[in-house]
């Protein structure tokens, strides 16, 4: 995916996620750490261009909420979780830009009931590459993807807020 098709398929996904939430009133976004964040904040923007309204973005960090925090990363790169708003009653959509197994997406949910009870939780993913090993699937999916065993799909984003590219990894790169 080169940045114009990033960026149509983030607008898109911002469409689909007002129009199933039914609005904007109850709504908001949480990034998972670190791959979600950028991704969440760039569907808000869509959100805010297309309603006119500001919908709360906040992140979560799931290193210690995954279920192999113990044999992870010797030095895993642990950051904060943000919410600056209450999650209690609110359609809250997770948000990620890969999902394979479902283990990061059942990290997230976890954190995220730490800070209340949501109405609902909705999930968007940029991009779904298959694989699962729980059985989580996302509401909202920016395009379906076929990568080989033991690749690695990357999203790169620059800092500045223009999408880069998508690219798949062999596992020795």
């Amino acid at each position: 995916m080169d940045a114009e098709s990033i960026a149509r398929t983030v607008r898109r996904l911002a469409h689909e996620i007002v129009e199933r939430a039914g609005g904007t009133e109850r709504l908001a976004l949480v990034g998972v750490r670190r791959g979600g964040v950028p991704i969440a904040e760039r569907v808000a923007r869509a959100i805010e261009e297309a309603e006119k309204r500001v919908v709360p973005v906040g992140s979560v960090e799931i290193a210690l909420y995954r279920d192999d925090a113990a044999t992870a990363l010797p030095d895993p790169k642990i950051g904060p979780s943000r919410i600056d708003f209450d999650v209690n009653a609110r359609e809250v959509v997770l948000i990620d830009d890969v999902m394979q197994t479902g283990r990061t997406i059942r990290a997230a949910i976890d954190c995220l009931l730490d800070y209340g009870r949501p109405r609902r939780v909705w999930l968007a993913v940029l991009l779904d590459r298959g694989g699962r090993e729980l059985p989580i699937a996302p509401d909202f999916v920016g395009r379906v993807v076929q990568v080989p065993d033991g690749a690695r799909l990357e999203v790169k984003l620059d800092d500045v807020g223009f999408e880069r590219a998508i690219c798949v990894r062999s596992a020795t790169t």
